[in-house]
């Protein structure tokens, strides 16, 4: 809602015709890159585009979960938290996943593998691990955490069809803010879906792309089973994914056909329904409270104003990357797979 209708941000699909066919018809586990403050949204504005919005889950941190209205409502949603702590997160994260093979609806279940936003810090620790580990260096993403990714796969094999890799970016150098979202800035992503093509280990892979976002399409039977070839795969792909951004950073687009995906107006159309029942109330009681002259009741209503304010400011705060989390922060400390 605020991404596609407030502030207007344009958002460029590139991919197979197809593939596009399938968006929205079929479960699929969604990796993410995690380079921008309002990637997550742009993963609900892609959701929401094919119709999977109110069915999709992720896999999330459990801070987040405390948060006040999202992340209760997160909770509630059956999003799946995790403490980043694996030997703590497993059977959790394990249990919750296995709910959803039971689940009614078609849905997309989306993952952030390098498991925190990208930072200079971050990703030069990142490649020290890679050093030690003898693995080939990344330029554009920290090594992913396979671990997650492994388990989810092994807990909805049967159940999903495909695996989405996608890598989010924007134009012009652009560096989208949640704070410049509320005040109505508009920006302009791409997502990339690249075509079927051949790897060197004899697997097929599909690509796509949205909000300048690169997205590819790989069945879920192409991914090992075993987890240590999992976390192979896993590898392979971000080395991947740093092709095609490079690729993107040197010519400015992605290859394959754009397309811009529907806005569908029911958003809208519920988003000023739900405002109308909620704020008439509101509006109507504030009325009262200014026509009742109290000078207690004035200040009361001040004080819930201001203390609103600086929840929703924290809650922005909660997404800026100078101020986020200081996991992928510290060097290698034992095993990190």
């Amino acid at each position: 809602m605020l991404l596609e209708w407030w502030s207007g941000t344009n958002c460029t699909l590139y991919t197979d015709l197809q593939d596009y066919q399938k968006y929205g018809k079929e479960n699929a586990i969604v990796i993410l890159n995690h380079n921008f403050e309002i990637d997550f949204l742009c993963g609900w504005n892609f959701c929401e585009r094919f119709g999977v919005l109110g069915s999709s889950k992720v896999l999330a941190k459990k801070e987040l979960s405390y948060m006040p209205i999202i992340g209760w409502m997160w909770y509630f949603l059956e999003m799946v938290f995790c403490k980043r702590k694996w030997e703590e997160d497993r059977k959790t994260v394990m249990q919750a996943l296995l709910n959803l093979r039971d689940y009614p609806e078609k849905f997309w279940f989306l993952i952030h593998c390098e498991g925190t936003r990208f930072t200079e810090q971050k990703h030069q620790i990142s490649m020290q691990v890679a050093e030690t580990k003898g693995l080939p260096k990344l330029k554009y993403h920290l090594l992913p955490r396979t671990k997650g990714f492994a388990v989810t796969v092994q807990c909805l094999r049967n159940v999903v069809s495909a695996v989405y890799d996608s890598t989010l970016n924007f134009r012009n150098n652009e560096n989208p803010t949640l704070l410049g979202v509320l005040n109505g800035k508009k920006y302009h992503a791409d997502l990339y879906v690249r075509q079927q093509m051949q790897l060197s280990d004899g697997s097929v892979s599909v690509y796509s792309q949205f909000h300048t976002i690169s997205f590819r399409r790989i069945p879920l039977e192409e991914v090992p089973e075993d987890e240590q070839e999992c976390s192979k795969w896993l590898h392979k792909l971000y080395q991947e994914k740093d092709s095609i951004q490079e690729e993107y950073y040197r010519t400015g687009t992605y290859p394959g056909t754009p397309i811009v995906p529907p806005r569908r107006p029911w958003t809208l159309l519920n988003w000023l329904l739900w405002a109308l029942l909620l704020l008439y109330p509101l509006f109507k009681l504030l009325i009262n409270m200014i026509s009742s002259g109290s000078s207690l009741i004035l200040a009361s209503f001040a004080s819930v104003f201001i203390a609103a304010s600086v929840g929703v400011r924290w809650m922005i705060g909660v997404t800026e990357i100078n101020r986020g989390s200081t996991y992928g922060n510290h060097g290698h400390k034992g095993k990190r797979k």
